[in-house]
């Protein structure tokens, strides 16, 4: 199984950086359509962070050069930042993009290094390439483990959704099912479970406050 883990972080790994090389630190870079529609996910993605929140940790998985760092400061500039992601090409970008910026710091791994407030995963359950449904879900639900291991008060990931239109549907995308989703984060990690698929994009976000 941890083999299999690895060879998949790989495939994930190569395909991003290919698409770093081909687009550089933009949205498409890392696969995104565009700078409105990754803003509308960094919206979704942070309704997690409490609004009266200043001082703060973050644990980004899967960070890419590092873009949700952008957004987050522009609110709450003095939070501590986390990037975690498995492309080292992604990561030599981030830190070069972000060297002066003292409470930022990265990360090549599958999963952050220390524990964090809260954890937001942006886009990593989305690029399954020949993977089958199934080595895919075992993937997502190992991630979502991480996510609830390596975070206090809460955490926030999207996928893309099931009830997206067929004629739009990818094979190598991957299409998750909201409900049950929403079902297994509801019974295994709290009673506080948001699921957000009211915004205008082929994908849902959901997200986890731990109970006291």
């Amino acid at each position: 199984m941890r083999n299999k883990k690895i060879e998949l972080l790989n495939e994930v790994a190569t395909y991003y950086a290919e698409k770093l090389a081909e687009h550089g630190e933009t949205p498409r870079g890392v696969d995104w359509n565009g700078e409105e529609s990754q803003t509308i996910r960094f919206e979704q993605l942070c309704k997690i962070i409490d609004s009266a929140a200043s001082n703060y940790s973050l644990n980004d998985l899967g960070c890419g050069y590092g873009a949700l760092l952008d957004y987050l400061r522009d609110k709450h500039p003095t939070c501590t930042y986390l990037g975690v992601d498995v492309s080292r090409e992604m990561i030599r970008a981030a830190e070069q993009r972000y060297a002066a910026v003292q409470q930022a710091s990265f990360i090549t791994s599958a999963e952050p290094d220390q524990m964090a407030d809260y954890g937001l995963a942006s886009g990593i359950f989305n690029v399954r390439l020949g993977r089958t449904d199934a080595e895919w879900f075992d993937y997502l639900e190992a991630t979502l483990e991480v996510l609830d291991r390596t975070s206090r008060i809460g955490f926030a990931f999207n996928c893309l959704t099931s009830y997206s239109d067929e004629d739009k549907k990818r094979d190598y995308l991957y299409y998750a099912d909201p409900c049950r989703l929403f079902d297994l984060c509801k019974r295994r990690y709290s009673r506080q479970v948001a699921l957000l698929h009211d915004y205008g994009l082929y994908e849902f976000t959901i997200m986890v406050r731990k109970t006291p």
